[in-house]
């Protein structure tokens, strides 16, 4: 057989092994925390390969940090806002409090146990510059999440002193990412896992070391070629007729006017963004930059959710802080207040059709792994926007709170003690 010859039957052969694993119309999802990224940092610098993924679904600017000044508030740390993505909850809940991951609450599941007890046959993956993404956050093979495992992982070079020397310039945390960027792509292509999360850190390494910087500027850049390296990826498999999901974001912000350290709670640190290109982005996404109610965060999970068709049970979707940025809601935008022995709630309806059954739990025992006991306190139109609730013959000291619209649930705490 000619060269020509055999190069072509060998490229049909590969074209065949590819397509073997195609699953058309199946529905994937891959998302990307890119480490240390502000909004307004990404917007004062060309992005082509994100701003054509967002030319097929959408970008907003977004936040982190939870609620100020409140139950929820979150520190706007890297391991913090991973752990927000990927529970779909705030400190309060997940308890990572700092990149330690000292004693991360395991009952509140994440996005890979939902998955898996979803679809224990189905494909889960990670790509990954930090190995206690896997072992921590996940929490691969601990007993308090089940024996979890991932179908296949690719991360821990990090400690692999030999390959990749540590520099005091971060070089090979670029080399690394590259890597992982490189490894994740090929996988998708050949591969196809059904959810996969991919984690890059060199864009932080250069903001802590150099701030607002020529140096972080070439950091960002090349982040975004790597973005177009996995969404090229991610196109190729889509010609084979799965349907992907694609969502990049960032984990904080940056303090301004330098752009080196993040923590707090300004609004530069708060301040992220998601691109996606997702189909039926609904208002909550398109319209935020309108009405300056941005997504968050912890809204990734519930989307990626919708689009697998992970089962979130009851008890555990009334935990959840995040609301689907795809297809319909029912309610968003909660607030709540107590005064003289009274809640007094608000809501924005967005469908306008169905009733809102507000339940109140005085027990927080689910975060020890134990149930609360719901009472349906009132069942009233979601076109009401408002409620207000008797307490005058319960406990004081806290009570959860939750909105049960058609479409989703909402939740707000009021905590005394």
């Amino acid at each position: 057989m000619s060269f020509p010859r055999y190069f072509a039957y060998a490229m049909l052969l590969l074209a065949s092994v590819r397509t073997s694993y195609a699953q058309p119309g199946a529905h994937k999802a891959v998302f990307v925390i890119v480490d240390g990224i502000s909004y307004e940092q990404l917007k004062k610098i060309p992005t082509p390969h994100l701003d054509a993924i967002a030319k097929v679904g959408g970008m907003s600017k977004a936040y982190v940090g939870g609620q100020k000044q409140s139950y929820s508030q979150t520190p706007t740390i890297s391991a913090v806002g991973y752990n927000s993505l990927l529970t779909s909850t705030w400190v309060n809940k997940h308890n990572v409090w700092d990149n330690s991951i000292r004693e991360p609450n395991y009952n509140y599941w994440t996005i890979f146990r939902f998955f898996k007890e979803t679809y224990p046959q189905k494909k889960a993956a990670i790509f990954s510059t930090w190995l206690d993404n896997r072992t921590k956050l996940i929490g691969t093979g601990l007993d308090q999440t089940n024996q979890l495992e991932m179908d296949y992982f690719f991360d821990g070079f990090e400690l692999d002193t030999l390959h990749f020397p540590h520099d005091n310039k971060s070089e090979y945390i670029r080399r690394i990412d590259e890597k992982v960027v490189d490894e994740a792509a090929a996988y998708i292509r050949t591969n196809a896992p059904d959810l996969s999360w991919v984690y890059l850190e060199y864009t932080d390494d250069m903001g802590h070391r150099y701030g607002n910087s020529e140096a972080f500027t070439k950091a960002v850049t090349l982040m975004d070629d790597q973005m177009g390296r996995l969404w090229k990826a991610i196109q190729e498999r889509e010609k084979l007729g799965e349907k992907w999901q694609f969502f990049i974001t960032t984990d904080h912000g940056r303090s301004e006017p330098v752009g080196k350290d993040h923590g707090r709670q300004s609004d530069a640190e708060r301040s992220t963004w998601i691109v996606t290109n997702a189909s039926g982005l609904n208002d909550y996404f398109r319209q935020s930059a309108k009405t300056q109610a941005y997504p968050a965060i912890v809204d990734i999970t519930p989307t990626i959710g919708r689009h697998l068709g992970i089962n979130f049970p009851k008890e555990r979707a009334f935990e959840l802080d995040g609301v689907p940025l795809t297809g319909k809601l029912s309610i968003n935008h909660p607030t709540i207040t107590k005064e003289n022995k009274q809640i007094k709630l608000t809501w924005q309806a967005v469908d306008k059709t169905g009733e809102v059954k507000i339940w109140l739990a005085l027990t927080n025992d689910f975060e020890k792994g134990g149930h609360d006991r719901y009472l349906l306190m009132e069942q009233v139109p979601v076109t009401a926007e408002k409620a207000t609730l008797d307490v005058s013959k319960l406990p004081e000291g806290f009570y959860k709170v939750v909105l049960e619209g058609t479409y989703n649930t909402v939740n707000r705490w009021v905590v005394e003690r």
